[in-house]
């Protein structure tokens, strides 16, 4: 009889995934870590100039066109101070894969990944798929991961850790002294450091800093896409960045997986990045403007939450059927034990969407909490 992989059997269906299912159709979603903005316009004709051009019509390179590869080192150079040849750079199918191929490459049959939790989701599964051993570790009481807490855990058989600033579900965002001391833990104890960078630009409060600014190896690679920055998680575009022999691991793995990224969303990506950046400001300052009226209403309610400094996600700490309780009165929030054990006793709230629905949401979950108490 045919059996299944161990490493699949480890992998459950998304526990987001599971509450949208349990919605109706009607319900008002918060939920949804996308942005309700449209793709940029000068992106889309990008992509459309190629699609009719016959530009997009065969296979491109593994890496990527040579072109978006150039934007995406120019941008790491512009935005993060960073000299990253566009050789050390693939282009992945969104920063799922990215993620994906960065621990196929680096992790062995039961090595040790440690990563946030709460946390993506992704983290866990992907260790799980690539034989590696998930290592989750608690944040500090304001939601960001602490450096003692990684290095605490780190043993003989950690292959690597995960940092995510902003992070997903939190909103938080590491300090530049945080950010210093992951890299100074990945030179010392020759472990791969993978930062996942894909709200980076999604910042309200501090700056992004990224690991691979301090680090003095090459023991730091940065996953990222357009999919957050530019509202594109449906093109499906990221990319991964790293020194020449991570890159050349990475893309042992990419060239089965994926072969290329999709060449229209590469020529898409290629316009967002080269062309205005006035869209990516002005959805910024939309989340800003909702993160504060949610941040008001759940005071008013009554729900302790950290102060997202990024991203587009709040955490509040919710009593015991909270979730449930909303979900039945017509609202989609997400159960923190979504995102690991340490989420319990938390809800993640995306305000990925428009001011009238976040009221009428938090209506719902004022109702919702008196019910309950």
């Amino acid at each position: 009889m045919t059996g299944f992989s161990d490493r699949v059997e480890h992998v459950s269906i998304s526990g987001i995934r599971k509450v949208f299912e349990a919605a109706g159709e009607d319900a008002i979603n918060l939920g949804l870590g996308q942005p309700d903005f449209p793709t940029p316009d000068h992106a889309r004709e990008a992509a459309l100039e190629a699609i009719e051009s016959g530009a997009t019509d065969a296979y491109t390179s593994n890496k990527g066109i040579s072109q978006l590869r150039e934007a995406i080192s120019a941008k790491h150079e512009r935005d993060n101070d960073l000299v990253v040849p566009p050789e050390n750079i693939i282009a992945t199918a969104g920063g799922s894969e990215a993620l994906h191929i960065a621990l196929e490459a680096h992790v062995g049959a039961g090595e040790e990944v440690i990563f946030p939790d709460p946390g993506f989701v992704a983290y866990d599964a992907l260790t799980h798929i690539a034989g590696g051993t998930p290592k989750p570790v608690p944040l500090r009481e304001d939601l960001t991961l602490n450096p003692a807490t990684v290095e605490e855990n780190i043993t003989d058989d950690t292959a690597a850790f995960v940092v995510n600033s902003p992070g997903n579900p939190t909103g938080a965002v590491s300090s530049e002294e945080d950010m210093r001391e992951f890299a100074r833990i990945a030179d010392e104890h020759d472990v791969l450091c993978i930062s996942d960078e894909v709200y980076e630009h999604i910042v309200f409060e501090g700056e992004h800093y990224s690991p691979m600014q301090f680090a003095e190896t090459d023991n730091v690679v940065v996953v990222n896409a357009c999919s957050k920055t530019y509202s594109m998680t449906g093109w499906r575009l990221g990319w991964v960045a790293g020194s020449e022999r991570r890159i050349e691991r990475m893309l042992r793995v990419h060239q089965y997986v994926q072969a290329c990224a999709s060449a229209p969303a590469q020529f898409a990506a290629l316009g967002a990045l080269t062309g205005p950046q006035d869209p990516v400001d002005e959805m910024v300052a939309a989340f800003e403007e909702r993160r504060d009226v949610l941040l008001d209403g759940l005071s008013d309610i009554g729900l302790e939450t950290p102060t997202p400094q990024g991203a587009f996600y709040a955490m509040p700490k919710v009593p015991e059927g909270f979730v449930d309780e909303v979900l039945d009165r017509g609202a989609v929030i997400v159960p923190g034990e979504a995102f690991g054990e340490h989420g319990e006793g938390y809800a993640r709230i995306s305000y990925a969407t428009n001011v009238e629905e976040l009221e009428a949401a938090l209506e719902i979950m004022g109702e919702a909490a008196d019910a309950i108490r």
